[in-house]
């Protein structure tokens, strides 16, 4: 059997839950990037909300499609030769405050199409998507182009995203996180802030819940691969920034791809 079958059958749905979460937290977490983060360097204080994802998968916590679990103490999302994959935060959600997750992927053969990797704030709960013209990325990169965007999409076409140089290696720990206020939405990538935005057309005020993507192309055959999130935090904007967000702002764009629905 190859390595990507046993891997399939060991993250199969009927045993997701019975076998993920059994191993300890710490195994199998190498090139990490280790504290230092976006929420230590800035002083954010004791994340209220802290996923680590240890044990089996909390489906109240979590709506799945595809083959979702906990592997390693770690969020895992695996994706075969078709097909999408998503993991959406089920919350009430939140309108403003910090989201940080440290994440690293995989690919299993590279011979075919790379998923995409989307970090993202969707609106929460049943509030419609206008399709994903309401999204806030931490993070949007194809694995092995070696450059991460991130973006806002607010009604009724606005776009504004950035681009960052990064090493988008298989097993690569990278850590992510968006600070969204009143007046200001700030982007940090490994414990640096990279772009801050404050112009008001980029201000939604949607209550956001956390959406993990691994996004296939239509009719293409995709590399086998993953991704897993060692954790998730959630920061209220109680405490101040030690240091300073100012940043460049992204750059200005039209979001063609808005619609009426609920996506």
């Amino acid at each position: 059997m190859s390595t990507m079958k046993r891997v399939l059958a060991l993250l199969g749905a009927a045993a997701l839950t019975a076998t993920l979460g059994a191993v300890p937290a710490d195994a199998d977490h190498a090139h990490p990037p280790g504290p230092v983060h976006a929420g230590s360097e800035y002083g954010w204080g004791r994340a209220p909300v802290n996923y680590t994802f240890v044990g089996p998968l909390d489906r109240s916590h979590w709506k799945v499609r595809g083959n979702v679990g906990n592997q390693h103490g770690m969020l895992t999302l695996l994706a075969g030769r078709h097909g999408t994959v998503v993991a959406t935060e089920q919350t009430k959600g939140r309108a403003v405050g910090r989201w940080e997750t440290r994440i690293r992927h995989r690919q299993y053969v590279h011979r075919n199409t790379p998923y995409r990797v989307l970090i993202e704030l969707v609106p929460a709960g049943d509030r419609k998507g206008y399709c994903g013209a309401r999204n806030i990325a931490l993070t949007s990169y194809t694995p092995g182009v070696n450059k991460a965007a991130h973006y806002i999409n607010t009604r009724p076409d606005n776009r504004f995203v950035a681009r960052k140089g990064l090493n988008l290696s298989d097993n690569q720990w990278h850590t992510f996180a968006v600070e969204v206020t009143r007046k200001r939405i700030s982007w940090f990538v490994d414990s640096h802030v990279v772009s801050t935005e404050k112009r008001k057309d980029a201000l939604s005020g949607v209550p956001f819940a956390v959406r993990y993507t691994m996004e296939a192309k239509p009719g293409k055959r995709m590399n086998e691969s993953r991704i897993q999130m060692d954790w998730l935090r959630y920061w209220t904007l109680k405490n101040a920034n030690k240091k300073s967000t100012a940043a460049p702002r992204p750059e200005r764009k039209t979001y063609r791809d808005a619609c009426t629905g609920q996506r």
